[in-house]
């Protein structure tokens, strides 16, 4: 299936290791320029050069932290100094700390509100005109399957999660119009550092190896194992495709039939 992307240009956040970059590496795939960005510039670099040497697009990499306003600013500027326009926007941001509501502090909140909501605001914003006035543009939100069915001791992604969802619903009747697509992807337990890394710390309050808790995972999932990013990334560059031009507002999870409610 030609997803007719060839040519269009992709700003993917936080896109040097896990989801991020599984998308990116897709994308690219369908031949796809990208704008890449991520705090670790090392990581994010080598990852620049991995796309590249597989795909042959061009990427540009841009070192920023997308909880700072004035970094977003930087990297879409950047992209469109470098390409003239951006069509595709896939928000996406490092998973706030997990803990429970009477462990956490206002200074806490704070700074998972400008991680995960202020860092979708900020990137849509800037994007949005110009798709606005080229009639044509896709906005896809990584978010998590904690916006249909909350995770034990995630309460920050289980709250903020929901409002990018509720933002992005909104949105996506606002600019449906004008040719602008807005939609959000759930990832469920995939094979990534993040959650290798929340495995190891859910494992040690329970006293029992990283393994051992993995496998309770996949005990509560219908397919019985973990996610791998490629398939994650197969939906995600279909529905900032051309062929996804009617779908708009939908929240669709990559999980493995671990939600179980009918929506």
């Amino acid at each position: 299936m030609d997803l007719g992307l060839r040519g269009k240009i992709a700003l993917v956040a936080a896109s040097s290791r896990g989801l991020g970059r599984a998308v990116a590496e897709e994308l690219a795939n369908e031949g796809a320029s990208l704008i890449l960005c991520a705090r670790d510039a090392q990581a994010l670099n080598k990852t620049k050069h991995d796309i590249v040497s597989q795909s042959g697009v061009k990427v540009i990499a841009v070192p920023a932290d997308v909880a700072l306003p004035g970094d977003v600013q930087r990297v879409v500027e950047a992209g469109i100094e470098q390409f003239g326009q951006i069509d595709i926007l896939v928000t996406n941001a490092g998973g706030p700390p997990a803990g429970k509501f009477e462990q956490l502090t206002l200074e806490q909140w704070e700074q998972a509100v400008r991680l995960t909501l202020y860092s979708a605001i900020e990137l849509m914003r800037h994007v949005l005109p110009g798709m606005k006035a080229r009639g044509w543009g896709r906005i896809l939100n990584i978010t998590s399957i904690a916006v249909k069915q909350p995770v034990e001791n995630l309460i920050f992604s289980n709250s903020l999660r929901a409002a990018v969802t509720g933002l992005a619903r909104t949105l996506a009747n606002e600019v449906a119009a004008e040719g602008i697509t807005v939609n959000n992807i759930l990832p469920g337990y995939t094979r990534t550092e993040r959650v290798e890394d929340l495995a190891v710390m859910m494992a040690e309050k329970q006293g029992i190896s990283a393994a051992e808790f993995k496998e309770k995972w996949e005990q509560e999932i219908p397919m019985r194992r973990l996610g791998e990013p490629r398939e994650f990334a197969a939906l995600a560059a279909f529905l900032v495709s051309e062929r996804a031009s009617y779908i708009t507002g939908t929240s669709i999870q990559v999980d493995g039939g671990w939600v179980r409610g009918l929506l």
